[in-house]
Formats: structure tokens, C-alpha cells, sequence
């Protein structure tokens, strides 16, 4: 917290009538704190703490299970405890974002010195109560302005001559917050200068004359400092990680550790969360944090990508949320940041964002692989105890060609904003029949799939085995597997010659998988059940023929520039280990994502 915090309190408990305290016995382990404030090293703890120690009682110094050092007033009754923050808040005497705790954050005390209040039993909570002679005043609304004579221009210029270099910066960073100055901090009073002041003083209903009075500039600093205050930003250096970066700590609070993050929460739902990244690695590790990073649900999938092989930057916004992700690679460290914030904060957080990249540094070494706090949830769709993004459905495909582009169902890429393979690959629709009930993906990157399929042009036999590559519990098992069974029927339910009916039976996520001969030849593809009206036996699957299809599409894809291919007439049987290697690597997992 800042100075001016303290300042503040101090005022307050001069200007406050003696504490009056109610009583309330408890047990030694019904205990609750009030926690101020937390900081990564102990040397700031303890100037803090003693200057708290001068204005209330029962102040004291624990370091956390996290490693950085608490500043709690305590021990309470949970009752006693929770009232007293309520009016402690209300008056402004400790921090706003103040929080009852419990001693199992605490692992030892340091001040006062020699004391063991984790061991004690409770105190009796303050209550600030306000005589007639000693009522504080109401806290003030906007930052007090010292009362400085008005000046004319040519006064207000030669009380300009004397500003330091320090104070011209000042000037310019309080301009560039509120949005007036767009140029470098170079502390130079240039014609950008002059007019970033002109239409501060515009929307303030001064003069434009370009040259801050005394009175003026106080306003502006005090205007920028009030800001600061209320998002709290503070210089955070975090040893584990190795990086020191200046955090909004009026909206988020340090949570855990858990490889390779420093996160921090929000705090009284501001809606702003924090990521520290480190980690040790190569360029091999970054590429794999790029593609990791786009799977959390704090990434949203819109917005501008940029990666290098040393660095990448990553944006998202979505109706709901926003985010900035700036990552650099630097003698075998990967270190960097995330901020992410809700829309209506979007002015607060561009200013923040650029304290934050200013700010940001590196030292020492990264976070140990084993960084895990106790207590992190644990849950397939969890990445550190982030929620990893889950698509709206996943399907099954297959290569078409050696340019990577892929067969899969209609109904997989239905009302999709996103369409990925694999969950890397990004791809676009390149023809739809929903009436066939198939669709072809074109990548938009380059790609070269070590097979793809090839159609058989004749009729395959009835009651041959078949065997289905595609990926059953929506790609939970990592990669395709087969699924053995025989060809039924040549023929639908209804009769349509252009559908074979299989007995198998097929997941949801398998549908548009490709069904294979003994060759490996796409004798088919899998369609979804047909809606009959009636309960169908189970074991039953229904794929559109490859016989049928190569026919009917091979022109209409030609315009779209992909090609299909004729699966050799003399080609040799497959041994099941051979079928299920080739269908690993023809099939596919098709995801949508909105």
C-alpha cells in the first residue's frame, strides 16, 4: 500500500476518540486476523509493520505459507473480528482490500519481537467510536489540492523554467495516463507537450494556453496520483520467479504458486487477474507455452498473435473478457506475464498494462517444476489450476491430400467461429452438404500429413471386416484408435444405395471417421444416426459410401482446388497392428469452437 495510506491513517487516529472494545471469550483455535498487507520480502514488511504498530493495536508481523510476510491485526473472534474490518474499512483506517484470515495461512511471527500470538487466545476486536470533540472528518472525495496562488502565463512559465527533469517526466506520464500526451517520456516540453496540456486544460475549462500554472500541474499530479491509489500499483518482486513488475495490488492479490505461474486472484471481484510466468527452457518450450496458453479459458480465441523465436505476444477479447500475454526467451529463461481484465475496465487496464511492461524485469532463476502450493484443485480440465477452454464438440476427420486438407462430417463444423485439427491446426470450410452429410476443411497454414486417404471405386463386399479410425470420448485418449466390425448392408434403412450400414458401434466424437477395408482403403465415412422416429438396435452405425462419393464430389472439389484419390485395386492386406498405425496417422480430431 502506499505512503499516502498511511498518512491518511494516521490523521484518522489522531483525529478518533479512544477505542471502545466489547467482550467476547472464545476457544484458542476459534481465531480469525484481519490481514493489511503482504509483501515479498521482509524489509518492506517491517517498515510497514512498525509504522502500522504506531496507530493501532494489536498489529503483527507473520511470514506465509507462500513465503512473503503478512502485516494482520489479531487474534479475534470471528464475530468480533468481521464486524471490526467492516468499520475499519468504513472508516478508512486499514486498506480496502483488507480480509479476514485464519492462522493457517501464517507459519511464524516477527514482530513484535519475541511474540507468539499464533499461539494465543483471542484479543478483544477494536470498535472506533467518535466523540462530539474528536468526530474525524468524512474522508475527502477527491485528492486535497494545496492552495496555490493562480498565476499568469508569463509566472506560469517562469515557475516552469525551475522544474527539475524528474518533474517534466512526471508531467508527461500524468498527461499520457489520461490520455493527452501519445509521444516518449523524454521530459522535454515540446510542442506535443504543449498540446497534450491545451486539451488537458480544455477539459478542465481552463485557458488553452499550453503552460500548466503551478495550481495546475498540483491538480494534474494529485488527479494522477489519486488513480495510482485506487488501482493500487506497487512495485512486486517475487524471488521464486525471478521478476519484479509493478501490479494493480488494489485489484488482484497474490494466490499461489503453481508451475510454471505466480497467480494472482482478484480481489473484492474486480474482475483482474494476474499471471507471472517462469520457467527454464529453449525455444521448443516457448513454441509449447505459445500453443498451451491459447488453451485456457482466460485467452479468449479472438485476437492478434504474434510469436517470434525468442518472444510472442498473445491478445484475446470476447464479450466477456480480455487479455495480454507478453512472453520473452533470454539465456534459457522463459519469463513474462498475463493480464486479464473484464471489458468495462478496458481504459484502466490499457494504462495498467503499460506501468506493467515498463516495469517488468527479470533476475535470479525461475520457478522450480515442483512449484505447487497445497490445495491447488486437480481435474483433467484444469492446466495449473486454470481452466483449460473446452470445445462446443469434436468430431472426426481424415487427410484428403498431401496439402493437409481433411473430410470430416457436416455437423462438425456447423455454426463454428473456429474450426481446429488436432487442436493446433486452424482450418476453413472449404465445401459443406449437409444434405450428403459431409464437409471438407482447407488448412490456412501449410501442412504435409505423412498419409491421406485413398477411395475404393468398387462396391465393397458385404460382410468383409471393416474397421473405423477415429477418436471415441472426444480425444481423451490422445490419438485415433480403430474400431473393428463388418459391413452389414450395401443400403440404408430407407433403401438409399448411397449408405452402408455397419455393425459397430461408434461415439458421437467418431463421427465423420473414415471406415477402412483390409487395404486401409476408405471404403466410407461415418455419418450420425439417422433420425428414424424409432429406437435403433445398439451396435449399429451408418457411413456414407466412398464408391458413391468419390464419383459425385471428385468434380466439385476440383474448383475448390483439392483432389481425391483412387485407392490402388491390387493392394495387400494389412495386418491389424499395420491398419491401426496407418489409421493413427489418416484420422483426425476435429474441434469447434465459438
Amino acid at each position: 500500500m502506499r505512503l499516502a495510506a498511511s498518512r491518511f491513517a494516521l490523521s484518522l487516529f489522531i483525529l478518533l476518540g479512544a477505542f471502545v472494545v466489547a467482550p467476547h471469550t472464545a476457544s484458542a483455535q476459534d481465531r480469525v486476523w484481519i490481514q493489511m498487507e503482504a509483501h515479498p520480502d521482509l524489509a518492506t514488511a517491517e517498515a510497514r509493520v512498525r509504522a502500522y504498530a504506531q496507530v493501532l493495536p494489536d498489529v503483527n508481523g507473520y511470514r506465509l505459507t507462500t513465503g512473503w510476510y503478512a502485516i494482520a491485526l489479531g487474534p479475534y473472534a470471528p464475530d468480533d473480528g468481521a464486524a471490526a474490518l467492516g468499520r475499519l474499512r468504513a472508516q478508512g483506517a486499514v486498506p480496502r482490500d483488507s480480509y479476514i484470515a485464519d492462522a493457517g495461512i501464517y507459519l511464524q511471527q516477527f514482530f513484535p519481537i519475541g511474540a507468539n500470538t499464533l499461539a494465543a487466545p483471542v484479543g478483544e476486536a477494536p470498535t472506533i467510536t467518535q466523540s462530539a470533540e474528536t468526530a474525524a472528518p468524512p474522508a475527502p472525495a477527491a485528492p486535497v489540492i494545496p492552495v496555490i496562488p493562480e498565476e499568469t502565463v508569463a509566472e506560469a512559465r517562469q515557475s516552469e523554467f525551475q522544474l527539475t527533469r524528474d518533474d517534466r517526466a512526471a508531467l508527461q506520464i500524468a498527461l499520457q495516463w489520461f490520455g493527452y500526451y501519445q509521444y516518449g517520456i523524454d521530459a522535454a516540453i515540446g510542442p506535443g507537450t504543449r498540446t497534450a496540456m491545451s486539451r488537458w486544460q480544455a477539459s478542465r475549462g481552463y485557458d488553452q494556453t499550453g503552460v500548466l500554472t503551478s495550481r495546475q500541474r498540483a491538480e494534474l499530479l494529485a488527479a494522477y496520483q489519486a488513480e495510482l491509489d485506487a488501482l493500487g500499483m506497487q512495485l512486486v518482486r517475487d524471488d521464486r520467479a525471478g521478476i519484479e513488475i509493478e501490479l494493480p495490488l488494489a485489484m488482484v492479490e497474490f494466490a499461489r504458486y503453481e508451475f510454471p505461474f505466480a497467480q494472482y486472484e482478484p480481489v473484492d471481484e474486480s474482475g483482474v487477474q494476474v499471471l507471472l510466468i517462469s520457467q527454464a527452457g529453449n525455444e521448443a518450450t516457448l513454441g509449447g507455452l505459445y500453443e498451451i496458453l491459447q488453451t485456457l479459458e482466460i485467452v479468449p480465441l479472438v485476437g492478434e498473435r504474434s510469436r517470434r523465436s525468442d518472444s510472442f505476444v498473445l491478445t484475446g477479447q470476447s464479450d466477456s473478457l480480455r487479455s495480454h500475454t507478453i512472453v520473452r526467451l533470454q539465456d534459457g529463461q522463459i519469463k513474462g506475464f498475463t493480464l486479464v481484465w473484464t471489458p468495462e475496465r478496458d481504459a484502466e487496464m490499457a494504462r495498467v498494462l503499460d506501468m506493467m511492461e515498463a516495469s517488468f524485469s527479470t533476475y535470479g532463476g525461475t520457478l522450480d517444476p515442483g512449484a505447487v502450493d497445497p490445495g491447488v484443485d486437480q481435474d483433467i480440465n484444469l492446466m495449473a489450476g486454470l481452466e483449460v477452454r473446452t470445445p462446443n464438440r469434436a468430431r472426426t476427420g481424415f487427410y484428403l491430400d498431401n496439402r493437409g486438407a481433411v473430410m470430416t462430417s457436416a455437423d462438425a463444423v456447423a455454426a463454428c467461429t473456429r474450426v481446429l485439427v488436432d487442436g493446433r491446426y486452424e482450418m476453413e470450410v472449404a465445401y459443406s452438404d449437409p444434405d450428403l452429410g459431409i464437409a471438407v476443411l482447407r488448412p490456412t497454414q501449410a501442412l504435409a500429413p505423412s498419409t491421406f486417404a485413398g477411395f475404393l471405386q468398387t462396391p465393397a463386399r458385404i460382410r468383409s471386416d471393416v474397421a473405423v479410425a477415429g477418436f471415441p470420448f472426444e480425444g481423451a485418449l490422445g490419438a485415433a484408435s480403430l474400431n473393428f466390425g463388418t459391413l452389414a448392408d450395401l443400403r440404408g434403412l430407407n433403401g438409399d444405395e448411397r449408405i452402408a450400414r455397419l455393425d459397430l458401434a461408434v461415439e458421437p466424437s467418431e463421427i465423420g471417421a473414415p471406415v477402412l477395408d483390409a487395404t486401409g482403403a476408405v471404403i466410407g465415412i461415418i455419418l450420425p444416426e439417422p433420425d428414424t422416429g424409432r429406437s435403433l438396435p445398439e451396435g449399429i452405425s451408418f457411413a456414407l459410401r466412398g464408391d458413391r462419393l468419390a464419383g459425385a464430389l471428385s468434380g466439385t472439389l476440383a474448383g475448390a482446388g483439392i483432389s481425391l484419390t483412387t485407392a490402388p485395386e491390387a493392394a495387400v492386406t494389412l495386418t491389424r497392428n499395420g491398419l491401426a498405425r496407418y489409421g493413427s496417422d489418416l484420422a483426425v480430431l476435429v474441434t469447434c469452437w465459438n
